[in-house]
């Protein structure tokens, strides 16, 4: 086999940095309810983009493609189905969250799942090894 047929060892597969991506993705999403929170409440601003539905069906629409490709992927590899398991749990709970009013219900539901799928792919990342 030539050098060109496997890949680098320093050089992360796309898997791996899928699943990086999608640890940073529950991470933004965080990061975008925590700044709602105190932005809204802080200050008044920002409600009518912070709070776009649209924010969250294409945060959520990221995740699944992400998740299906990276966590997919790694079980396909490694044969685990745990991290595939806890990603369609914290997925099913991004996903609720959309159905939900604004307010406690929804940014808990978000917050749980997005912390669930980080969790997933952090699962993913250490099955690969």
């Amino acid at each position: 086999m030539t050098p060109d047929t496997h890949p680098s060892a320093s050089r992360p597969s796309l898997r791996r940095r899928l699943d990086q991506a999608g640890i940073a993705l529950a991470g933004l999403c965080a990061v975008h309810c925590l700044l709602t929170l105190v932005v809204i409440s802080a200050l008044g601003l920002g409600g009518h983009f912070l709070l776009d539905e649209n924010i969250h069906r294409i945060g959520l629409m990221l995740a699944l493609v992400v998740a299906g490709v990276a966590i997919g992927w790694g079980m396909l590899r490694h044969g685990r189905m745990l991290p595939f398991a806890v990603a369609l749990a914290g997925l099913a709970l991004m996903g609720a969250a959309l159905i939900v009013p604004h307010g406690t219900n929804e940014f808990v539901l978000t917050l749980v799942g997005v912390g669930i799928v980080s969790l997933a792919h952090w699962l993913n990342l250490r099955a690969a090894r």
